[in-house]
């Protein structure tokens, strides 16, 4: 965990030094799983995108907010999880975050 501790802490740094205010890194990629560290700064979006297959967000460090097309919104924190809906949403860092999303990209 020490390690995980470590990369997030550099994509935030990175994050902070990017004019998009966000960073990610591939951690896995085995078939069709695969995992990302994501660091973005506060008040920094990730668009509105579609939805894999099945999906997972851990919030590691901070707090975000995930909003669906369809009004959706959950606020998430240091230590929650959340299955991603099955449609498109964004992603908004109410504070400097880093997330691990875990992905399912085919059947």
């Amino acid at each position: 965990m020490d390690e995980l501790t470590l990369v997030a802490e550099s994509q935030l740094t990175q994050a902070r030094q990017s004019p998009h205010g966000r960073a990610t890194r591939l951690l896995l990629h085995h078939n069709m799983l695969r995992q990302s560290l994501i660091a973005l700064t506060q008040g920094s979006v990730l668009g509105e995108h579609e939805s894999p297959h099945a999906a997972t967000l851990l919030v590691l460090a901070g707090q975000v907010q995930l909003s669906t097309e369809s009004g959706g919104m959950v606020e998430l924190a240091a230590g929650e999880l959340a299955g991603l809906p099955h449609e498109r949403h964004d992603l908004m860092a109410l504070s400097d975050a880093v997330v691990l999303l875990t992905t399912v990209t085919g059947v």
